[in-house]
């Protein structure tokens, strides 16, 4: 059972914004909170303000840090024993939909109620359910294309182009996996992967149901309300933006007014006829002749 959407999870805004890939993070971190906030996990803040959550035992732990060292808003690990290193690792950057991360920890909270076989269950290739490769099928569905830009990575990208899901053949050193872009899942928008608009990194061991619940909410086609205000430079050009209601009509000019009191003016009646009486306007009607 999915945890109940907290009091924050409706974001304001007065565009939406399509593809979701072109939406940027909010400034409202509670979404994201709220689904594990709800499950009663320990909520707490250091000196700067960045909020920090942690299961009750120990084994997962998520860092909201718009006050961090570097661009990773959001740093989510699970561990297999609460003093040893993360199983796995998650990161959100400052720039990625709000919308993803609340998809995350909204799987992440399922399957930790379900247990530490579902919310540390290791991807396995050919498995029904934990088969790595179910994160790509939302993205296939929605038109996404393969690539192999090199010997040690697929890609799978977005329509438009803008848009790239990317996986590591290769070795990985588990440290780089958890504290850089060096990892076995790295999902980005924009035209140079050096300079993203946004990114979010997995490192081998996420669980394929987190990663498909991010994947899922990027191939989402509904799309994302944000203030227009917030949005980045490169969305006006790329992404479709509609307003939420309909702009008003324009105003009327000294024309138009007059040819609306024209329209309610009643139409002139037509004269009535009245009819004459001539000799010759009908023959005589035969009677009797006194």
């Amino acid at each position: 059972m999915n945890p109940q959407p907290g009091p924050h999870d409706a974001l304001g805004g007065d565009v939406y914004v399509l593809p979701r890939h072109l939406a940027r993070s909010t400034a409202v971190g509670d979404p994201g909170l709220d689904p594990l906030r709800n499950l009663g996990w320990d909520l707490h803040h250091d000196d700067l303000d960045n909020a920090y959550l942690t299961a009750p035992d120990d084994r997962v732990r998520l860092g909201y840090l718009p006050e961090g060292e570097d661009d990773g808003l959001w740093r989510i690990n699970a561990y297999r024993d609460a003093f040893g290193p993360p199983a796995w690792g998650v990161c959100f950057n400052d720039g990625a939909p709000t919308e993803c991360v609340t998809a995350f920890t909204t799987a992440l909270a399922a399957a930790y109620r379900e247990g530490p076989e579902h919310y540390l269950a290791r991807p396995l290739v050919g498995s029904p359910e934990r088969d790595p490769f179910l994160a790509v099928d939302p993205l296939i569905a929605r038109g996404w294309q393969f690539d192999r830009p090199n010997l040690d990575t697929f890609a799978i990208t977005s329509p438009d182009g803008l848009a790239t899901l990317e996986y590591s053949t290769g070795l990985l050193s588990p440290a780089s996996e958890l504290d850089s872009r060096t990892a076995r899942w790295h999902l980005w928008a924009g035209t140079d992967v050096n300079r993203p608009y946004w990114y979010a990194t997995a490192s081998t061991d996420t669980p394929a149901a987190l990663l498909r619940a991010v994947t899922e909410s990027v191939a989402d086609p509904a799309p994302l309300l944000r203030w227009r205000k917030d949005t980045f430079s490169y969305v006006a050009d790329r992404a479709q933006l509609s307003p939420i209601h309909p702009p008003p009509p324009p105003a009327p000019t000294p024309l138009d007014v007059q040819r609306a009191a024209a329209s309610r003016r009643p139409a002139a009646l037509p004269a009535a006829s009245v009819p004459r009486w001539s000799t010759t306007s009908r023959p005589a009607l035969p009677g009797i002749r006194r």
